[in-house]
């Protein structure tokens, strides 16, 4: 037993460069789960200057020189903030505030259809069944109502640390897309100059993670204006605010959609009830998820690397476990890294000699 492991061991682990890459990773590793809330605002530079860094590439290709592409590029993530700061915020904090104050009532109305549903299907659900959903469901909600009254509570330090990064991210962004270059350059002195597979492993991430992230964003704003004209020509309430939710639901494969879905009906069921607007709004909202599903993300991915469902779904779960948002957001490209790297990864002692 001892001879396969050491044998097993020597076959994949015998290279400089892959243990070194191991190294590597469990060091970012240690790095992000310990002073991830610390860095969170450097993070938080580093995606966003890769999202605009294909703006300066695209530009500088037109023949703008480097400085120049970047203060665009800048200049128009500031355009970004601002319409989202002075317009966009002030009209979704209204409709949240609205949107909770109409819950209750919201409820009562579920809870009143649902005591009809025994009189009419008795062989399917029984009063008692219902009543003990009901409590199950009464006693989530109040400790949902406790998780918002402690999260409240906080708002002042969670204003602060929200106008930090106002401050801070900005003047980040500017300075890495600035000196990129060079901080990549200092960055490969600590490593050896001879390192093929680390070369491949980062020329198949940076692209892979370039189309999946810039190919998200595109899906998100396309499935936020799509939602908001149809729920606006349907005279849904909290169309903007609904709109935006079933946008930011992409970024969860197979679940997010579900999950949003559940809103957006409960809004529909309380505006309409059991009529012709609701059954418009159920089946136009299927429809745009289908050619969500089946036509845009087909489109928009097709450069992307395959991935079978359950290793997104495990994507999803395990680095949206540790990085929360950001870990779902780039859950696909942390899965494509770790494909790259098997792929990569040396099958013998022997060195890679490309």
């Amino acid at each position: 037993m001892l001879k396969v492991f050491r044998s097993w061991v020597d076959k994949y682990f015998s290279n400089e460069e892959a243990l070194l890459l191991v190294v590597i990773l469990l060091s970012v590793w240690v790095i992000l789960i310990s002073l991830g809330p610390i860095i969170a605002p450097m993070i938080a530079a580093i995606i966003i200057a890769f999202l605009l860094q294909g703006l300066v590439d695209r530009m500088k290709k037109w023949g703008v020189p480097h400085l120049p592409a970047i203060s665009i590029a800048f200049a128009f993530l500031i355009a970004i903030l601002a319409v989202l700061i002075l317009i966009l915020l002030p009209i979704l904090w209204q409709q949240l505030i609205k949107l909770l104050a109409e819950l209750p009532n919201m409820f009562h109305r579920i809870q009143h259809d649902l005591f009809l549903l025994p009189e009419k299907y008795p062989h399917i659900l029984t009063t008692q069944q219902l009543h003990d959903l009901i409590d199950m469901s009464n006693g989530q909600a109040s400790h949902l109502g406790e998780k918002l009254l402690s999260a409240s509570r906080a708002g002042l330090f969670v204003l602060v640390a929200i106008l930090g990064y106002l401050i801070l991210v900005p003047i980040l962004v500017f300075l890495f897309l600035k000196d990129s270059h060079l901080i990549l350059t200092w960055l490969g002195r600590f490593l050896p100059k001879h390192r093929p597979m680390m070369r491949r492993v980062w020329r198949e991430m940076i692209q892979q993670a370039a189309n999946y992230v810039r190919g998200k964003v595109i899906q998100i704003f396309i499935v936020i204006a799509v939602s908001y004209v149809l729920f606006s020509v349907l005279d849904l309430h909290y169309a903007i605010l609904l709109a935006i939710l079933v946008g930011l639901s992409v970024l969860i494969p197979y679940v997010g959609t579900a999950a949003a879905s559940i809103p957006v009906v409960m809004v529909g069921f309380y505006q309409w009830g059991w009529s012709p607007e609701f059954i418009s709004l159920s089946v136009s909202f299927a429809i745009m998820h289908a050619v969500d599903g089946y036509i845009l993300v087909p489109l928009i991915f097709s450069e992307a690397v395959n991935l079978h469902p359950v290793a997104i779904i495990l994507a999803v779960l395990v680095f949206g476990g540790i990085w929360g948002f950001w870990g779902v957001f780039f859950a696909i490209p942390l899965a494509t890294l770790v494909k790259a790297i098997i792929h990569a990864w040396p099958k013998s002692a022997q060195v890679d000699p490309q």
